[in-house]
């Protein structure tokens, strides 16, 4: 276990530095130049020349790439060019709107799709059993911003029972409030993310259903739910989990849309900003630690499978690569 545990640190580590130097160099490939955000238009050449020595965007490549791993050697995300603020309080500060958001979104969606793909599974012969098929189908093809301004228009202009965007600016001080303004981007994202993930549940679980190790139990006497609940529900959960980790870190990295309908002042509000402006830190940190979170959910979901599946756990004590 031991063993397992620092080879998959290290495979996170490697991952991580590669994804750092791909981040620096692509984003040194868009046009623009961030010190066009720090002056006035019209400005002369020898300002823009001040501009970027005051960033130090005048330096060679390697040697900012040096300063920007020194940076993050320490724990700093470094400076926004535009604001001269530090970076890692400002992304821990929008963490609190993005996290909450897509935890919830991913519970309700779980919630939502678990039972409903075992059902569409289970019951695949009869029409309500098609029907959870076709909405799934459905709901994969519905683009997630569009999704969004329905339920505004339905629930915040007409209904006026929710805020159709935005957070409060004491943020969770007051928690009903600020969940408040959470509800309408929590069902956008759950909705969406359910579809594909009934699709998931129903294919693992057709794949028990047409087991032979099923089919045994339930010659030995055992009941369908018994039989599932003993020796379907781990092997159906084994393909799920691998899903739900990659689901889990697509929702956190495409917030940048739903933050964006609501106008939520979360990490992807952060990107999109930093990006117009072509502030290189702000999106530099914002990137860094949506992919050292995308990898450390990939790596306790494949934690969580080798742990429910005893064939993974043999492979696991037994060393093998």
């Amino acid at each position: 276990m031991a063993r397992y545990l620092l080879r998959r640190l290290a495979f996170l580590l490697v991952s991580l530095a590669l994804a750092s130097v791909v981040l620096f160099v692509l984003l040194r490939m868009l046009p623009g130049d961030p010190a066009n955000a720090l002056t006035s238009v019209g400005a002369s050449p020898e300002q823009i020349a001040a501009a970027r020595q005051s960033i130090g965007s005048d330096k060679p490549l390697p040697e900012q790439f040096t300063h920007w791993l020194g940076q993050l050697a320490g724990g700093d995300l470094g400076t926004s060019f535009v604001s001269s603020l530090p970076v890692g309080p400002e992304v821990a500060a929008r963490l609190n709107v993005t996290v909450p958001l897509t935890l919830a979104a991913f519970a309700l969606a779980v919630v939502v799709a678990v039972p409903a793909g075992f059902l569409a599974a289970h019951k695949r012969h009869t029409w309500y059993g098609a029907l959870l098929n076709g909405v799934s189908q459905l709901g994969i093809a519905v683009p997630v911003f569009w999704l969004g301004m329905i339920l505004i228009a339905v629930f915040a202009l007409n209904a006026g029972w929710l805020p159709a965007g935005g957070f409060p600016q004491d943020g969770w001080s007051e928690p009903a409030e600020a969940f408040r303004s959470l509800v309408l981007p929590i069902v956008t994202i759950a909705l969406v993310m359910s579809a594909s993930l009934i699709r998931y549940v129903r294919s693992a679980t057709l794949d028990v259903l047409g087991s032979d190790y099923l089919r045994t139990a339930r010659a030995l006497g055992s009941s369908f739910g018994r039989a599932m609940w003993h020796h379907g529900l781990r092997n159906a959960s084994v393909p799920v989990i691998s899903v739900l980790g990659i689901e889990l870190a697509s929702t956190l990295l495409g917030a940048v849309v739903v933050e964006s309908v609501y106008a939520l002042p979360g990490l992807g509000s952060m990107l999109a900003t930093g990006i117009a402006q072509h502030d290189y830190p702000v999106v530099q940190g914002v990137l860094f630690v949506s992919t050292l979170a995308v990898l450390l959910i990939g790596f306790a979901a494949d934690l969580v499978q080798r742990i429910i599946d005893p064939r993974l756990r043999g492979r696991l004590s037994g060393g093998a690569r």
